[in-house]
C-alpha cells in the first residue's frame, strides 16, 4: 500500500487514540488507500454541449460525491489566504466577547444572525447533543489538547460571505455555478456558506451525520432532495484533517448511525473513506452522505469554505428545519432575496477575475435582474444568513 506523505501527522494524530493508537494509525492509512483508488477524482470537464461530463455524473451518484481538482489557481488561493489572516484578527477574543484582541469590534458582533461557532480544543461540541436538531448522535474521542492550549477554538462561520469578500468570489465561481445547474437545475436554489477552521492541535471533531432534516419521508424523496455540498480546500484536506464519508450512503435513506458504530466496533466506522484533496481541489458531498471528522490531533491545518445549493422544488414553500436559523416558511419573495448573494458573487467575481467569462444565473436573466458588488451591496449581506434555505 502507498503510504501518504503525510506519516507524521497520521503517527502524531494516533498517539492521542491511547490503546487505539494502532487500531486508528490502522484506519487512517487504509482509508487514505481505498479514497485514491475510487474513480471520482478529476479536473471538471463539461462535454461539447456544455452539459457536466457523463462520467463525473455517473461516479457522484455512485458514490455521493466527487473530488473536482485544481479548480482554484494560486493567485485566488492567495487571495483567500490573506483575507483569512485579517479575518481571525477580527474574531472576538471567546464565546460571547464582543472586542477583539486589539480591543476593536469583533468580528459579527453586530450580527443578530447566527457567527462563529467555538468548540474546547479537540472537542466534539455536537456530538450527542440535541444540537442541529439532534442529528449527531454519537459523540466522537475528545483527545487531550496539548498544555498551553487556548480554552476555546473557533471552529465554524456561519454567513461567511458577508465577512469575506474573497470567499464571494469563489461562491461566484462559473464553473462551481454551472455544477449547480446540472445538479439542481437552471433555477437552483442557495443553501448556507460556512468556514470549517479546523488548526492543528485544537480543531475540533464533527460526529457522524446527515445533513438533511425536512424531506426523509416525503414522497419526493430521493437522493438528491437535500441538495449537495461544495467544499473548497484553501491548505488541502487529509485522512487526519479531513471529512470522512461512507460511499453510496445517500441513496440508503435515514441511516443508523449509532448501529453503523456499534456495527463497527468503534467510531471508526466500516467503510468510510476520508476526502483527500490538494489546496484548491473542491468536493461536491452529497448532504445525505453520512459524513463527519475527526479532532485534528494531526500536524496540518484544514480551512474548508464552505456552500450548499438546492433544487428550488427541495425548498418552495417548504417549512425550514431551523438547523441554521429560524424554523420559517421559504416563499417565492425569501428565495428571491436570499439569491441575490449569486448575482453579488458573479459580479465581485467579474470585477477580480475580468477575463474570465462569468456565468449567467437562468432566474436573474429571465427577469432581466443585473447586480452589483459595491459598498451598498456589501452592507446588504448584513445578516443575510438569518434567510438560509435549511431543510
Amino acid at each position: 500500500m502507498q503510504q501518504p506523505d503525510y506519516m507524521e501527522s497520521i503517527n502524531a494524530c494516533a498517539a492521542h487514540y491511547g490503546r487505539d493508537a494502532e487500531a486508528m494509525r490502522d484506519f487512517l492509512l487504509a482509508g487514505h488507500a481505498s479514497a485514491m483508488q475510487l474513480e471520482n477524482r478529476g479536473p471538471i470537464a463539461f462535454d461539447a454541449n456544455g452539459k457536466l461530463d457523463q462520467r463525473i455524473l455517473s461516479a457522484y451518484k455512485q458514490y455521493g460525491f466527487y473530488v473536482f481538482t485544481n479548480v482554484l489557481h494560486r493567485e485566488e488561493l492567495m487571495d483567500i489566504e490573506e483575507d483569512l489572516e485579517a479575518m481571525k484578527k477580527r474574531f472576538p477574543t471567546g464565546p460571547g466577547e464582543r472586542f477583539a484582541a486589539d480591543d476593536s469590534p469583533a468580528l459579527g458582533a453586530d450580527c443578530s444572525a447566527p457567527t462563529l461557532v467555538w468548540s474546547k480544543p479537540l472537542g466534539d461540541p455536537l456530538g450527542g447533543s440535541a444540537l442541529a436538531n439532534g442529528r449527531h448522535e454519537v459523540k466522537l474521542h475528545e483527545p487531550q489538547a496539548a498544555p498551553g492550549s487556548p480554552e476555546w477554538a473557533p471552529f465554524i462561520l456561519l454567513g461567511s460571505l458577508q465577512f469575506s469578500e474573497t470567499c464571494l468570489r469563489v461562491y461566484g465561481h462559473p464553473q462551481l455555478l454551472k455544477i449547480a445547474e446540472e445538479i439542481n437545475g437552471k433555477d437552483f436554489a442557495p443553501f448556507n456558506e460556512t468556514l470549517f477552521i479546523k488548526e492543528p492541535g485544537i480543531g475540533a471533531a464533527v460526529s457522524w451525520h446527515q445533513d438533511g432534516t425536512t424531506h426523509w419521508d416525503s414522497p419526493t424523496f430521493d437522493e438528491d432532495v437535500h441538495g449537495f455540498n461544495f467544499m473548497v480546500q484553501v491548505y488541502g484536506s487529509t485522512a487526519v484533517n479531513g471529512v470522512w464519508v461512507l460511499p453510496g450512503s445517500h441513496k440508503a435513506g435515514k441511516v443508523d448511525i449509532k448501529g453503523l458504530v456499534k456495527e463497527s466496533g468503534s467510531e471508526r466506522i466500516k467503510g468510510t473513506v476520508p476526502l483527500v484533496c490538494n489546496a484548491g481541489d473542491v468536493v461536491m458531498c452529497n448532504r445525505q452522505l453520512v459524513h463527519g471528522s475527526f479532532a485534528n490531533t494531526g500536524l496540518e491545518r484544514r480551512v474548508t469554505v464552505n456552500m450548499g445549493f438546492h433544487r428550488r422544488s427541495s425548498v418552495l414553500n417548504v417549512m425550514g428545519s431551523g438547523t441554521h436559523n429560524e424554523a420559517q416558511i421559504f416563499d417565492e419573495t425569501l428565495i428571491a432575496k436570499r439569491s441575490e448573494v449569486i448575482g453579488y458573487g458573479i459580479d465581485a467575481r467579474r470585477q477580480r477575475f475580468p477575463s474570465e467569462a462569468p456565468y449567467v444565473y437562468q432566474p436573474f436573466f429571465e427577469q432581466g435582474l443585473s447586480y452589483k458588488w459595491d459598498a451598498d451591496a456589501k452592507a446588504s449581506l448584513h445578516d443575510y444568513n438569518a434567510l438560509d434555505l435549511s431543510i
